[in-house]
């Protein structure tokens, strides 16, 4: 069976000139859509009344909403990537993980995007906290993500990343499942299954 090709192009803001500005000694080519141009359909989402989203196996489109997850039982966390291993996205797990602790038994694993981002991590004490809570970090690369190396998942083994995708075999075995979803595996990584801030807030 054939799949039809996936691809989502957003123009670019002022949010990304500030991301541009310092990191390129390039002029950037902006491409917009034409004044005039016609579209067969507009869809307007608003991201910020969205609720959390898991992508289960085996593809990213395969979401559900954080409420439907099941609070699956895991064996590995895994926070990082090119696409979610940003600092703001290290911060936010870092905010839910301070004083607290990964779950007995479940693997947590940190790879900052790049050598820049780990020496803010560090100078802001992220690094610290993610090692306070049992996490393994890990340098700038690909790793984990496409099984490269560091949490290669074995047969039956469910893990949850910030990863971008999660297709069978992605990070290790082919009968190991990789559900995605970057905002909440700092609470998942405390409680061992998937779940949402609420539940660590009513922890305490």
């Amino acid at each position: 069976m054939r799949r039809a090709p996936k691809n989502g192009i957003f123009e670019a803001d002022e949010e990304t000139f500030r991301f541009l500005n310092g990191r390129t000694r390039h002029a950037p080519r902006i491409f917009r859509s034409d004044p005039d141009a016609g579209y067969s359909r507009v869809i307007e989402v608003d991201a910020a009344a969205l609720e959390p989203q898991v992508a289960f196996p085996s593809s990213p489109a395969n979401a559900r909403p954080l409420s439907q997850a099941g609070g699956i039982p895991l064996d590995q966390v895994f926070i990082g990537s090119c696409t979610n291993g940003w600092l703001e996205d290290l911060r936010d797990a870092a905010s839910i993980l301070k004083g607290r602790k990964a779950a007995p038994g479940l693997r947590l694993i940190m790879i900052p995007s790049t050598p820049d981002i780990y020496r803010k991590a560090l100078q802001e004490g992220i690094i610290e906290t993610f090692l306070d809570a049992g996490a393994v970090i890990g340098p700038p690369c690909c790793g984990p993500c496409l099984g490269g190396h560091m949490g290669i998942l074995a047969a039956g083994e469910k893990a949850l990343a910030t990863t971008n995708r999660n297709f069978v075999g992605r990070m290790g075995h082919r009968k190991a499942s990789v559900p995605c979803e970057p905002a909440c595996c700092g609470c998942v990584a405390i409680l061992g299954r998937i779940a949402g801030p609420g539940e660590i807030e009513k922890r305490g």
